[in-house]
């Protein structure tokens, strides 16, 4: 290879490698998302606190199963926001730049062993959770006289929350496998190269 391609390959390789920080203001964007669950929280809230001040609205649930469902609805606010907190910093750190916290204390106890496999895993795991809240939300609605859900609505939601719980223990062994082997070819590397096999 000559002197110029060589060249060429490293701007290019250089020019590849910096397209990564085009994802940056993707995370931006999703921060901007988070200010808006952090809204959407707090109007929540603020109907929650009218429904106990002054009761549930007439021709609807009585007033514990409303206080209920907002409570619900406010910690499905609460896991999507967790969720957008696990793909800004797990996606910036595995897939843009690393985030300098070392010896910070409040740095996230699972950032210091994040990948892309631990990433998904994760991810697959609070949808999981999210699917949970908005099962049992359906639940109590369905059994309300005011309730618009067919029990094909009903049967579906449960079909996706299966699929969600499936998928989810598939890229847990697959990431486990994954790890098995990784581990596996390093101890067969250092058996081989090491001082022992001199």
């Amino acid at each position: 290879m000559s002197k110029g391609n060589g060249f060429s390959e490293s701007i290019l390789e250089r020019t590849i490698f910096a397209s990564r920080w085009l994802q940056a203001p993707l995370y931006v964007g999703l921060i901007v998302a988070q200010g808006v669950y952090v809204y959407q929280f707090f109007v929540e809230l603020w109907h929650l606190v009218g429904v106990a001040l002054h009761g549930a609205p007439k021709g609807g649930p009585d007033t514990s199963t409303t206080i209920m469902l907002y409570v619900l609805g406010l910690i499905d606010v609460v896991m999507i926001a967790n969720l957008l907190i696990m793909v800004i910093i797990g996606g910036y750190e595995t897939f843009v730049s690393k985030l300098n916290l070392e010896g910070h204390d409040d740095q996230p106890e699972w950032l210091s062993h994040v990948n892309a496999g631990a990433l998904k895993v994760k991810l697959a795991t609070a949808l999981i959770s999210i699917s949970s809240i908005h099962l049992l939300k359906t639940f109590i609605e369905v059994r309300l006289p005011t309730t618009t859900y067919k029990n094909d609505d009903v049967m579906w939601q449960i079909v996706i929350h299966c699929v969600f719980v499936l998928s989810a223990i598939a890229l847990a062994y697959t990431d486990r496998l994954m790890m098995m082997t990784g581990n596996l070819a390093h101890a067969g590397g250092k058996g081989k190269g090491g001082p022992a096999a001199h």
